[in-house]
């Protein structure tokens, strides 16, 4: 997984509420058995409709999500993480998640940030008055800033240190390799084993 400290980049709006797992990467999506290619999912329904944000070529490279309340609700599904990843979404921010995603989220490297949906809203005005406008997230500092607002935002140390740097599950457990490796040289051979 990628660390994460400090991103910076271009946002784009997507004023919409209550955006369910199978709003974001539709079931039909989940029949792949690669663990790519789901950006071509992503709002797959939506993006039919020509009027739909990420169609606007001004968004193009963008890389932090400004949504709504209650984002990510719904079936816990990891390919919503992986097709806002793969499209190339860093961050997301809104006033309210799914648990279930936003816990999907951080174990994956894709920072989901709370504030306050007054702020939201402003983010998302400044990101359609000017379409160059960019976003800082700090995750050290725990700070959005975007022209003169600066907002803090919440997310626990462990969390934060874990995305900091770059661990997911599986990079934990590697932290412990040396110890894994003299435990299994130290099991009896008629012990079952892994490969």
């Amino acid at each position: 997984m990628e660390k994460f400290t400090v991103h910076t980049g271009r946002a784009v709006p997507l004023r919409r509420s209550n955006v369910d797992t199978d709003q974001i990467i539709p079931a039909v999506w989940l029949k792949m058995v690669s663990r790519t290619g789901f950006d071509k999912g992503l709002f797959s329904v939506w993006r039919e409709d020509p009027s739909f944000v990420l169609n606007n070529p001004v968004y193009e490279g963008a890389s932090i999500l400004v949504a709504g309340p209650d984002f990510g609700t719904g079936s816990s599904r990891e390919h919503a993480v992986w097709a806002l990843q793969q499209y190339g979404f860093r961050v997301v921010i809104a006033p309210r998640f799914g648990d279930i995603f936003r816990n999907n989220s951080t174990k994956m490297g894709l920072l989901p940030v709370i504030l306050d949906e007054k702020i939201v809203e402003e983010l998302q005005s400044a990101a359609e008055a000017d379409p160059q406008t960019e976003i800082t997230v700090d995750l050290e500092a725990r700070e959005v800033r975007c022209g003169d607002l600066t907002a803090s935002f919440d997310l626990d140390d462990y969390t934060r240190w874990r995305l900091i740097e770059g661990l997911d599950d599986i990079g934990l457990t590697l932290r412990h390799a040396d110890d894994i490796t003299s435990f299994e040289a130290s099991r009896p051979s008629w012990l079952p084993v892994t490969l």
